[in-house]
């Protein structure tokens, strides 16, 4: 299943129409909410989301306000708070501290509502045809390949509307070329090939803070609750939306990039939540969008029928792809100069040539000669001087 995502050009009627419809959805979310909270402090009951929709027939004839809305409509709402629920015990079950029990939908909060099992919208004459509400001006700025649509999401963000569609399509024929990648995640660059090849690192939110900055300030000085807070509020939230899109964008197009040259790619299994821990770091980090491109390699991968493996960071960087030893350092240490074989790399490629052998299972041999490796470790060379030497230094060695 794709999902396609297009701009609507409502009129302001059906702008209109569009709201009413969110608030009756959102009304209906926090009723359902409460009955089954009330339902289960009272009696001990759970209420299912089948118990709910059955009973949607007679709220219909108690509040004719629903009467405007499509049942697939109705019926989306019940469905997505038996995710959140769902979510909330998930959480329970893994020991998560914070689980996150289903909260009521402010006015803010809930921004769409959806039309299920390809009932109550289609396109007709490159307009959206939707239940209720009438036909809505779209940019199909892309041909929709599936035939058989499946569910339309009608979004709101920063005052545009959005319609997500989503359908079957059948599996492309795609072209292998049997290569072999190793990927690193970096800061300098996105990401560093086992080839060596640089992936350059975009730093949307980095350029774009002082304009950030000067937006934050603007809202800070409004008055609570004034237009003119509101629209400073607007505009920054614009601004924001303008740093994800070419995020976004930057990416799609390196992970294009990847697996239209390669059919196995190793990346790290990152655990980015204990990464953004580090203030010094977390903002680079968080620029960089490291989950959302292991997550868009991962689902493009499986589209294209391609293999992405994930391992084990550990010492990917401090082991020397090479000769398999562990050569110590820093961070800001860019160069990997490995004193026991005179292997002279740059840091991020030789983590990931190290991050390919891991996923093949593959280690690395030894360079050096037995006699040799003891001579060193017994102390017949000055570690402490090939450490502080240059790589040309490093690399002749053991020459």
């Amino acid at each position: 299943m794709i999902t396609y995502k297009f701009r609507l050009y409502p009129t302001r009627e059906q702008e209109e129409r569009f709201t009413a419809t969110l608030n009756l959805c959102r009304w209906l979310y926090n009723c359902a909410l409460e009955h089954r909270i009330t339902a289960y402090k009272r009696a001990k009951k759970s209420i299912t989301k089948f118990d709910q929709i059955k009973e949607l027939s007679a709220i219909k004839k108690d509040f004719p306000q629903f009467t405007t809305t499509h049942s697939r409509v109705l019926e989306g709402v019940i469905y997505r708070l038996q995710e959140a629920y769902d979510g909330f015990f998930r959480r329970i079950k893994a020991g998560e501290k914070k689980a996150g029990f289903p909260k009521f939908q402010g006015k803010k909060r809930y921004n769409s509502f959806n039309y299920l099992g390809g009932r109550g919208f289609k396109i007709v004459d490159n307009k959206l045809r939707i239940s209720k509400i009438g036909d809505v001006k779209i940019r199909l700025h892309r041909e929709i390949e599936g035939t058989n649509l499946r569910e339309c999401t009608i979004t709101r963000k920063n005052d545009n509307w959005y319609a997500c569609i989503s359908c079957f399509i059948e599996p492309k024929k795609t072209q292998y070329t049997g290569e072999k990648v190793g990927v690193d995640l970096g800061l300098a660059s996105l990401a560093i090939t086992s080839n060596g090849e640089f992936l350059e690192s975009f730093k949307y939110l980095l350029k774009a803070e002082r304009r950030l900055k000067f937006l934050q300030r603007m809202v800070s000085r409004r008055v609570k609750g004034s237009n003119r807070r509101r629209k400073a509020v607007g505009m920054l939230s614009k601004q924001h939306e303008k740093v994800a899109n070419r995020r976004n964008d930057a990416i799609n197009k390196a992970v294009h990039a990847l697996l239209k040259k390669y059919d196995y790619i190793a990346l790290e299994d990152l655990k980015i939540k204990n990464m953004m821990k580090n203030r010094k770091l977390s903002k680079r980090i968080a620029d960089s969008a490291w989950g959302k491109f292991i997550t868009k390699v991962q689902t493009k991968a499986q589209e294209m029928g391609k293999e992405v493996v994930l391992v084990n960071p550990h010492n990917t960087s401090q082991l020397c792809s090479e000769c398999g030893e562990i050569v110590k350092k820093e961070l800001k240490v860019r160069i990997h100069a490995c004193p026991y074989c005179g292997y002279v790399e740059d840091r991020d490629v030789n983590a990931a040539k190290n991050i390919l052998m891991r996923a093949l299972g593959e280690t690395p041999s030894p360079k050096m000669g037995q006699l040799e490796l003891q001579l060193t470790e017994a102390g017949s060379v000055n570690r402490g001087w090939m450490y502080n030497s240059t790589p040309d230094e490093a690399r002749n060695l053991h020459r």
